[in-house]
């Protein structure tokens, strides 16, 4: 998943603990060449090549989280959406450095985005596109379910304590360490990657994280970040970074995105869906008092809902 995983282990057999860290990295194996689109004999990519052809029957684990996948595109309005590879194609972020795609490009690349393209058959766990060129990319909410399934296998180890990172975008803390109440996570200032902006607590519980530091470039006086805007098909513009306390990973890692997409007002009836849950925005800096800052911190918490939002009556 084009990142590195890193497991930290307690438990009260030292001998036990390097092969259970050893079947925590087998099993981010197994996810990763189940769920990868960059290797070309994985069941995702076998999606990709042939559902614009005929109905791809897939296992009930990929099935059912592709499913998972698109249930967090309709909760977030579009916001966050696993059929934006060919924007990432356009904006020359796959395997590239990024690059201003031409307004022919753009649009060419939007008709093969949106969920209306992917039609899924629970009964015969099968997908097929509508049309050549779409493509399912996971990569922004699969780190997050590998750690999701290392936290699980732990737990069935009975490891009392671990922190699990999937390259520092998606964080579980399980228990806490020896001698402490919590694991303390820092979070990264989202212009100098040598300071912390801030410290959060994790026990039970995920840090996701997403940034336009993470890959993005400059051109024409503009910054673009590979964090697309399913809807206009434009690398969002005005945030610098979202971090997501969540009770899984795998809800994290969505998170993360679509927050980044849709902002500090819009994204609140979203995350109180999520009990517990809590957003750091990081957005550009304002001048108060004379004095700049390089950035500004937006907290939300989640609020407890009776009902959930009427989707279609949300103007997002």
């Amino acid at each position: 998943m084009a990142c590195e995983y890193v497991v930290e282990l307690y438990g009260p057999d030292a001998s036990a603990l390097p092969r259970i860290a050893e079947q925590a990295f087998d099993e981010v194996d197994r996810i990763d060449r189940l769920m990868s689109h960059y290797k070309a004999n994985s069941p995702l990519s076998q999606i990709n090549r042939d559902a614009a052809d005929h109905p791809v029957r897939v296992d009930a684990e990929l099935f059912d989280f592709i499913a998972e996948s698109m249930r967090y595109n309709r909760e977030s309005w579009g916001a966050f959406d696993i059929t934006v590879g060919p924007l990432m194609k356009a904006w020359g972020f796959f395997g590239g450095d990024g690059r201003v795609p031409s307004d022919d490009e753009l649009a060419a690349a939007r008709r093969h985005v949106g969920a209306s393209h992917v039609t899924l058959d629970p009964a015969e766990k099968t997908i097929s596109f509508d049309r050549a060129g779409v493509a399912l990319d996971l990569g922004g909410i699969a780190k997050g379910y590998a750690v999701d399934r290392v936290v699980d296998l732990l737990r069935r180890a009975r490891i009392p304590a671990a922190l699990v990172s999937a390259g520092g975008s998606t964080i579980y803390g399980l228990g806490a360490p020896p001698d402490r109440d919590a694991w303390d996570v820092a979070i990264q200032d989202p212009i100098d990657s040598t300071r912390v902006a801030s410290t959060v607590r994790l026990k039970d519980r995920a840090l996701s994280i997403a940034g336009r530091s993470e890959k993005s470039f400059e051109a024409g006086g503009n910054v673009y970040s590979h964090i697309m805007d399913p809807r206009t098909g434009r690398p969002v513009q005005g945030v610098l970074s979202v971090a997501v306390l969540t009770a899984r990973g795998t809800a994290g890692d969505a998170l993360d995105d679509a927050f980044f997409v849709l902002g500090p007002e819009r994204s609140r009836p979203l995350l109180n869906q999520f009990a517990g849950a809590e957003a750091f925005f990081f957005l550009p800096g304002t001048v108060h008092g004379g004095a700049a800052h390089a950035w500004t911190m937006v907290h939300e918490i989640a609020e407890p809902q009776r009902t959930p939002p009427d989707v279609e009556t949300l103007p997002y």
